[in-house]
């Protein structure tokens, strides 16, 4: 009878009568969090550290190049402000540069603590974060959604590692939690209907944060906009004739659409929303795509074997490929990019081709190009020190 049964069953299944059994949503957030956990973990903070303190490269090198930058001064004075108000283009900036650079430092010296164990980084760090959550309230002005996202990706890695390994003791982590969830949080959760970069770094800050916090609503519901935007930001073939879309966004017409790509009507597997304004927006893109995905592999729910996956390699792949200097075709962006893709690559390079095994020849030359790969002064810092062919 239970033979009966299990062939009635797969012919049901075959016949589309019965679904098949559903896996765990990709973006659900963990029973259990794990910490340190955004965008790098313990066991990987402990192999960079132990490559580093046998002088190996490339991240002995990575790490002397993260000490030797203005993040790592033992002298830097915090800079916190009540309002950070932040124009497009960071027109005007009041706080703006300040606010994601004195982030950066925070998570500089947090790596930098772990690697020495030396206490002083430590303190660095918890100082920087101090400063801030004692003071800001809010921001302002038309980039204030992206500008929250940019520091907000950054303040969660600091905080996260020295929480979590760091045992001289933090009294107001408290209060930076407070902030996080008060000034940051409602900023980013809710999304943007911008380019594409914007929300991406936003569902990032938010993702982070909410580890941080260990907020499984607000994970769960930034995962879903990020599940749902990282469809919409590259193309694949198997899209169909014209890119996904956000719904919120009405994007109901082919006109409209590519409207949207930067006037782009030819779409090919790798191509983002952005490859026709700039590279450097589309690697802010490609970043925050990479960072999300390695924390919820972090949080033992892999994103790399989804779509998410497989639209970074291929964003990464095709990026690279005119980044390295392949001519343009005259059907692309009118035969003319913009360069600079930036420091990006790194953590979806390993992600896919070290750990997944995919070829990735152009994003390869890219990355060892590259590295050490530093940071771009907004929300990306020292990827070949922490993720430099990782595999903890």
């Amino acid at each position: 009878m239970r033979r009966t049964a299990l062939l009635a069953a797969v012919a049901a299944l075959v016949a589309g009568t019965l679904a098949w059994p559903s896996a765990p949503r990709a973006e659900a957030a963990p029973a259990v969090f794990t910490h340190p956990g955004v965008t790098v973990s313990r066991s990987q903070l402990d192999f960079a550290r132990s490559k580093v303190l046998a002088g190996a490269q490339p991240w002995k090198g990575a790490y002397d190049q993260m000490m030797a930058s203005r993040y790592a001064d033992p002298n830097r004075v915090p800079k916190p402000r009540a309002v950070v108000e932040c124009g497009s283009y960071s027109n005007p900036n009041y706080g703006c540069t300040d606010e994601r650079e004195d982030a950066i430092a925070a998570y500089t010296n947090a790596l930098a603590w772990y690697v020495t164990r030396d206490a002083r980084y430590a303190q660095k760090s918890i100082q920087l974060m101090d400063a801030w959550s004692a003071v800001i309230t809010d921001h302002t002005n038309s980039n204030a959604p992206l500008q929250t996202g940019w520091a907000g990706s950054s303040w969660p890695k600091a905080a996260e590692i020295i929480k979590h390994t760091y045992t001289g003791g933090w009294p107001n982590s408290g209060r930076f939690a407070t902030m996080l969830r008060d000034v940051y949080l409602p900023e980013v959760i809710n999304g943007s209907n911008s380019n594409g970069n914007w929300e991406l770094s936003m569902m990032e800050a938010a993702v982070g944060i909410s580890v941080f916090l260990e907020d499984r609503a607000s994970y769960d519901k930034a995962m879903a906009k990020f599940r749902t935007r990282a469809a919409a930001y590259v193309y694949l073939a198997s899209d169909g004739e014209l890119p996904k879309t956000v719904p919120s966004q009405n994007l109901d017409t082919r006109a409209k659409i590519v409207g949207y790509w930067q006037g782009q009507s030819t779409f090919v597997t790798g191509l983002t929303q952005e490859t026709c304004r700039d590279l450097t927006h589309t690697g802010y893109g490609i970043s925050a795509l990479a960072h999300v995905a390695e924390t919820s592999r972090i949080q033992g729910q892999d994103l790399y074997g989804t779509d998410v996956g497989e639209r970074l390699r291929q964003a990464l792949g095709f990026q690279s490929k005119y980044e390295l200097g392949t001519a343009v075709p005259s059907w692309l962006c009118g035969g003319s990019l913009h360069l600079g893709l930036g420091p990006v690559t790194e953590v979806g390079y390993n992600a896919m081709h070290n750990r997944l095994g995919f070829a990735m020849t152009n994003t390869e030359t890219l990355t060892k190009r590259n590295r050490p790969a530093g940071t771009n002064n907004l929300f990306v810092a020292w990827e070949t020190l922490t993720h430099g062919d990782n595999l903890s």
